[in-house]
């Protein structure tokens, strides 16, 4: 076997045809969708939302997000439930699934593929807004951002 030059490319030859080559980390990485090729993104925008507010309620798992958000978001959301799951002990509260409901969703779509959007939660006492965008990665969505307002 031989050793693979530092900064080299990895490639690999096509089913015999040494004169063709795919560079590996293209091959097996995230592969962009166009538009075409991805359901309706509100329902997503909906169940997404709903889930990352019980999530920082800290009635829901935030493993349960992972399949459906980057590496990226899954980070900033785990530092959030840490944060929030800090406080709920100081003042002595237990997590409790919070009773809200999903409002309207505005969306715009800057790219193909990309989706912008903020959905309204509303909760007995105030309103919310969150904010997400998502991507067409591997034929369906992720979410790339997500910031709650």
């Amino acid at each position: 076997m031989t050793a693979r030059q530092p900064g080299a490319p990895r490639s690999a030859a096509i089913h015999g045809t040494s004169a063709r080559r795919l560079d590996l980390d293209d091959y097996f990485s995230r592969q962009r969708a166009g538009r075409d090729e991805l359901p309706d993104p509100e329902p997503i925008l909906r169940n997404l939302t709903h889930c990352v507010i019980e999530v920082l309620a800290g009635a829901r798992d935030l493993e349960q997000l992972a399949r459906w958000v980057t590496d990226d978001v899954y980070r900033n959301l785990s530092k959030r439930v840490v944060l929030a799951a800090r406080a709920r002990r100081a003042k002595g509260l237990v997590p409790q699934r919070p009773a809200f409901t999903v409002g309207r969703v505005h969306l715009g779509e800057p790219g193909d593929g990309i989706v912008e959007a903020v959905v309204m939660v509303h909760q007995r006492a105030r309103s919310r807004a969150v904010a997400i965008r998502l991507e067409g990665l591997d034929q369906r969505w992720r979410a790339s951002v997500i910031s709650v307002l």
